[in-house]
């Protein structure tokens, strides 16, 4: 049985002034895309920053250059993105 897709586009909320539309006609795109959406999951709903709630930081400040709840937040959105090797984090 063959389904039938009736939606051109789904609108989701702005992101940092841009307008956030998936469309499935081909056009100008991007795999990364989705990112904006976990983004904006984890913004409501916390999810790094109650995971990284998890972990004792035992690094002396003066050395600590990103704070334990950045690091988990660029695994999660690495994870996501399919970058399962912690190399490809430099360019995201």
């Amino acid at each position: 049985m063959q389904t039938e897709c009736s939606a051109g586009a789904y609108e989701f909320p702005a992101s940092y002034g841009r307008r956030v539309v998936a469309r499935f006609d081909g056009g100008r795109m991007s795999s990364d895309g989705g990112v904006i959406l976990v983004k904006q999951v984890d913004d409501s709903l916390g999810f790094s920053r109650r995971f990284a709630a998890c972990f004792r930081d035992e690094r002396h400040p003066a050395f600590v250059e990103y704070r334990v709840e950045d690091l988990v937040r660029q695994r999660i959105m690495g994870l996501a993105l399919g970058y399962e090797d912690l190399n490809d984090h430099d360019a995201l």
